[in-house]
Formats: C-alpha cells, sequence, structure tokens
C-alpha cells in the first residue's frame, strides 16, 4: 500500500490546530502583560514609601511558581511576580501586602470555565464524565477535574446558595418587583414544580434577583412561603408595583398583570381562527398612548366578544384595573412594567441550557445549579430606561398616562392657550 494513503487519526482529547496555539500564545502573553502592568502599577504607587535608610520599601522579589490557569482555549500557563516589604516582618500587620486581582491566589479556573461547569451538569453530564467532556473542549490538559474536584465544586455552589439565600435584606428598596414562575428543562424531583422568581428593580435602575425557589407556578401557598422569608429577612418596604401574572396580594402596591400572559388566557378561550384579530384587538389596548383610548380599545373588544365568546371576554374584564395600572407609572418605564419580560428574558439562557438529566436532579441540586448560573447572568443584566425618574416614585410624585401630574397639568394650559 503506498504511504499517501496513510491517514494519521488524532488522538481523543488532542489539538492539532495552529489558530488555538496561536491564540493560546497570544493570551499568554497579553496575560503576562497584563500581570506586569498591574504589578508596576502598584509599586508606583507606595513609591514614596522608604525604609529607615532611605531605599524602596515596597520591591519585587521574583515570581511564584508557575501555574496553569483554566480558559476557555484551554490552559494558559501564567507566573505572578512577587511584591516584597522590606520594613515589614510576615505576621506585622502593617505590612504592605500586594494582593492581585487579575490572577488571585489560589485560582486555578476563569469565571467562563466557573460558568461552564453548573451548564455542563444540567445538561445531563455525569460527574464521572466531567474530565472527558472538558478534555474533547479544551484539550487533553483539561481533564484535570476529577469527579471528586467536580463533587466539590458543587458543594460549593450550594454553600454559596445558601449563604445568599439567607442574606440580610433590612437595606434593600426595590421600586418595582417582578414575579413569576419559570419551567426549566432539567427534571425536578416533582416534575409538577418549577423556580419561583422574584427580581426587583433598584432606586438606581438595577434589576437584582431578590429571591427564587422551587414550587407550583399556580401555589398561593408556595408562593406566600417565598414572600413571608424575604420578609423575615428584612425586606418589609413594599415596591411601588408588583408585575405578576396572578394576585399575590402580599405587598400593599398597586399590581400590574402581564399582558403576555394575559392575552394566551384570553386566546386560549376562542377557536384558532379568532385569534389573530383579537390578538391585535388585544394589542391595541397595551399600545394605547393614554389611559382613556386603552378603556375605549378595552369597552370595544368586551362589546365584540362578549356575546360569542363569552368566557374570553370574563377573562379580560376580571383583571381590567390590573392591566391598566402601568398608565400610573413614567412612560419610559411602561415597556419594562406591561410583562413579566424581566424574567423571562433573564431565564431564556438558564432555560436554553437546561436539559432533561440522565437522572432526576434533586431540588437543591437544581437550585444551586440555576443560582450559579443566574449570578454570572446577573452582571450583564441592563438598567431600566428612564431610570432618573425612579426617585420621584419614591417621594410619591403621581404619575398620569406616563406624565408627571405636575408637568402635565402645566402643559395642557399652554396647549390650550396655543
Amino acid at each position: 500500500m503506498p504511504n499517501d494513503k496513510v491517514v494519521r487519526l488524532i488522538q481523543p482529547g488532542a489539538f492539532d490546530d495552529q489558530l488555538t496555539e496561536v491564540l493560546r500564545n497570544g493570551a499568554r502573553a497579553l496575560l503576562a502583560q497584563a500581570v506586569e502592568a498591574e504589578v508596576a502599577g502598584f509599586l508606583a504607587k507606595h513609591a514614596e514609601c522608604k525604609t529607615e535608610d532611605g531605599r524602596a520599601r515596597v520591591v519585587r522579589h521574583g515570581h511564584l511558581p508557575e501555574r496553569e490557569v483554566m480558559t476557555g482555549i484551554g490552559p494558559v500557563a501564567v507566573r505572578q511576580p512577587r511584591i516584597r516589604d522590606r520594613a515589614a516582618a510576615a505576621d506585622d500587620p502593617g505590612r504592605i501586602r500586594f494582593s492581585p486581582a487579575i490572577l488571585p491566589p489560589y485560582m486555578r479556573r476563569s469565571k467562563s470555565i466557573e460558568t461552564l461547569l453548573p451548564i455542563l451538569y444540567l445538561k445531563g453530564i455525569s460527574t464521572g464524565d466531567f474530565s472527558e467532556a472538558l478534555a474533547a473542549l479544551l484539550g487533553k490538559d483539561a481533564a484535570g477535574l476529577s469527579p471528586s474536584a467536580i463533587g466539590r465544586l458543587k458543594d460549593g455552589w450550594q454553600d454559596d446558595h445558601s449563604a445568599w439565600a439567607k442574606r440580610d435584606l433590612s437595606a434593600r428598596r426595590y421600586v418595582y418587583v417582578w414575579a413569576d414562575g419559570i419551567h426549566l428543562q432539567a427534571r425536578l424531583e416533582d416534575e409538577k414544580q418549577c423556580i419561583l422568581v422574584i427580581i426587583g428593580a433598584t432606586p438606581e435602575g438595577r434589576k437584582e434577583l431578590v429571591g427564587f425557589t422551587d414550587g407550583a407556578r399556580e401555589s398561593a401557598h408556595d408562593w406566600r412561603e417565598l414572600l413571608l422569608d424575604l420578609k423575615r429577612r428584612g425586606l418589609d418596604v413594599s415596591p411601588e408595583l408588583m408585575i405578576a401574572d396572578g394576585a399575590l396580594g402580599f405587598w400593599k402596591a398597586a399590581e400590574q398583570r402581564c399582558w403576555v400572559h394575559k392575552t394566551a388566557n384570553v386566546l386560549n378561550k376562542l377557536p384558532k381562527s379568532q385569534q389573530p384579530k383579537a390578538k391585535r384587538a388585544l394589542q391595541e389596548i397595551w399600545m394605547a398612548e393614554t389611559k382613556a383610548a386603552a378603556e375605549a380599545a378595552f369597552d370595544a373588544f368586551i362589546e365584540n366578544y362578549a356575546l360569542k365568546y363569552e368566557k374570553a371576554a370574563d377573562c379580560l374584564a376580571k383583571d381590567r384595573d390590573a392591566l391598566l395600572a402601568f398608565y400610573n407609572f413614567p412612560a419610559e418605564h411602561w415597556k419594562h412594567l406591561r410583562t413579566t419580560n424581566p424574567i423571562e428574558s433573564t431565564f431564556a439562557t438558564v432555560r436554553h441550557r437546561t436539559v432533561r438529566a440522565k437522572g432526576c436532579l434533586s431540588n437543591r441540586t437544581a437550585l444551586a445549579m440555576v443560582f450559579k448560573l443566574v449570578e454570572g447572568a446577573q452582571k450583564s443584566w441592563r438598567r431600566l430606561d428612564g431610570h432618573n425618574q425612579l426617585p420621584k416614585l419614591i417621594l410619591g410624585v403621581k404619575f398620569a398616562d406616563g406624565l408627571e401630574v405636575a408637568a402635565r397639568a402645566t402643559r395642557q394650559p399652554a396647549t390650550a392657550a396655543a
């Protein structure tokens, strides 16, 4: 057989990819530059510190042993420079210490890998298969994460979630609160259960995960249990508005029904032939520029459908006030307030990354995994539009049709004069 017919096979976990090697070498060089820049900045900050004999007090002192950090392109070798304080002993409380931010001590995995691990677990990969999966993704040198190491990481995630679930909330204040139940594709112990989620908007307009637990989406008892837990931990101040699919009746706050859920509920009570037209009619209600226009569109829908489709009309009519509550808040916030989309969009990545595992996940494990995924996603959440209006709501300023009442009152005479 001619030699040119022989094909060399790549061993599992091995890279034969020049681009990956170039990227890894480039990452190593960039990381070394960033580490050196951080050290140089620290030395410059303490350049004026001198010893008794006039020498520089804070100086370089070689390097720590080389270590590998697991990243999204595989392991990258790094050497961390050491810093020495000449004027203080190692046990001196006043010693100037260098705490690197880029490469913290004992760091072995980048944040992207920390996020990848709970994803793989929720995908149904068992602890025994992690090494093989990571080797296929990141190269053969990534196989150092043994089942016992993964087990310790899972225990750490559960501890992190437990600590977060017990945190003090007495100093927190939320202007808006969204509540919804999210069904994951990961299989919980009770398949009827889902994740009950509460997200809040701070006075600065930032969204935060306030609380979540497992339970039944339609269970008032499970929701009340979650809300009581938040209150016991100090969350006493009611939000200005609570957006949910149903009445929770816990805080003394205005309530806004989710238009997405309500639209689905109404359409389910209509024949398919009527649904496209009915959907457009419902959109005319919540897209109206004023509450009066919305009321007129609301009445038109009831009048058009009550005779032949009484259940659909009743489904809409029973929540009339709660569906139109958003008109009493700043117009910049309407797109955030009409639905529970902040929860749906936030958990979309979690839902897409979770499939039915090979075995049944314990609820405690599933909650810990979801917490780690949301913890990472939370850093990229956008602030609310018009966040400068939130302090006004806290101070009791009233809004009508999306405009501040005082500003609206002065605008109307000007319009009349014109």
